[in-house]
C-alpha cells in the first residue's frame, strides 16, 4: 500500500518571516494527517523553515539541487548543503525550471542521482504541454522523460514522481480525474517496463496540475494517484490543509 504524499511548492513566494507565519498557521491544521506532508520552500527560507517545522509532522523540501558536490557553480546549492538543514525532499525538473532555466532530461537525471546519493528524496516532475497532448505525443514525451531523466537509478521506488500536465499548471485548468488517473497509470506501466514491475508498484506518483480544495477528493479517489504537488493552494494554510485532510 502506497502512503499518499501531499507536498506544497511555494515557488518564488514568501520571505522567511512570511514563511514562518504560514508554517505556524499550518501546523495545527495538518497535525493528524494520514498522509506524508511536506513544504518545498525557496532556498533562502530553508533555515527559518527548518526551525519552524521542528517537532511537527511536516517535512522540509527544497525546489532545486545542483548535481555537483561543490565547485564553481555560482548561485547553485548542493545536496549536502540542503541536507545540513534537514531537507528531506527536493523538487527536480519542474516544468518552470525546464521552460525558463534550460533544464533538460539530462540535467534532471544528474540532479536526481546526486539527490539520491546524498539521501534526499527527489520529487521528479514530468508532463506534457497542451500542444503535445493535442497532437497525441503525451506518451512519447513521458517515455523520453522516464528513460532519459531516470536512467541509472538503482531503486526507482526511492523517488516520488509528480505528473504535471504543463497546460494545467497555474492556469486553473485541470485534467479530469479520469484523465489524470489514466496518464499516471501509463507512467506506472512504463516504469514497470524500464525498471521492474515490483518497483513500479511501489512508486508514489503525485498529480501536479492545479489540485485544490475543490477537486482533491475526486483526484485522490483515483487508484493510481498517490498525492499532489500543490502550487498556489499551498500558500493558503486552510486551502492546503483541506487538501492534506482530503479523506476527513
Amino acid at each position: 500500500m502506497r502512503k499518499p504524499i501531499i507536498a506544497g511548492n511555494w515557488k518564488m513566494n514568501n520571505t522567511a518571516n512570511e514563511g514562518v507565519a504560514l508554517i505556524n498557521a499550518l501546523k495545527p491544521l495538518v497535525a493528524y494527517a494520514d498522509c506524508d506532508v511536506a513544504v518545498c520552500v525557496p532556498a533562502i527560507d530553508i533555515p527559518a523553515a527548518a526551525e519552524a517545522l521542528k517537532g511537527s509532522n511536516i517535512a522540509l523540501g527544497a525546489q532545486n539541487v545542483h548535481f555537483a558536490e561543490k565547485g564553481a557553480f555560482t548561485g547553485e546549492i548542493s545536496a549536502n548543503m540542503l541536507k545540513e538543514y534537514g531537507v528531506k525532499y527536493v523538487i527536480i525538473g519542474h516544468s518552470e525550471r525546464r521552460q525558463y532555466f534550460g533544464e533538460t532530461d539530462e540535467t534532471v537525471n544528474k540532479r536526481t542521482l546526486a539527490a539520491l546519493n546524498a539521501g534526499l528524496i527527489p520529487i521528479v516532475c514530468i508532463g506534457e504541454s497542451l500542444e503535445e497532448r493535442e497532437t497525441g505525443k503525451t506518451e512519447a514525451v513521458l517515455d523520453k522523460q522516464i528513460t532519459e531523466g531516470m536512467k541509472g537509478i538503482d531503486d526507482i521506488s526511492k523517488i516520488v514522481i509528480a505528473y504535471e500536465p504543463v497546460w494545467a499548471i497555474g492556469t486553473g485548468k485541470t485534467a479530469t480525474s479520469e484523465q489524470a488517473n489514466e496518464t499516471i497509470g501509463y507512467i506506472r506501466k512504463k516504469l514497470a517496463e524500464v525498471f521492474c514491475p515490483n518497483c513500479a508498484a511501489k512508486v508514489r506518483i503525485q498529480y501536479g496540475g492545479s489540485m485544490n480544495a475543490g477537486n482533491c477528493k475526486d483526484l485522490m479517489a483515483m487508484e493510481e494517484i498517490d498525492g499532489g504537488l500543490i502550487g498556489g493552494a499551498s500558500l493558503k494554510p486552510n486551502d492546503f490543509a483541506a487538501i492534506v485532510n482530503y479523506n476527513k
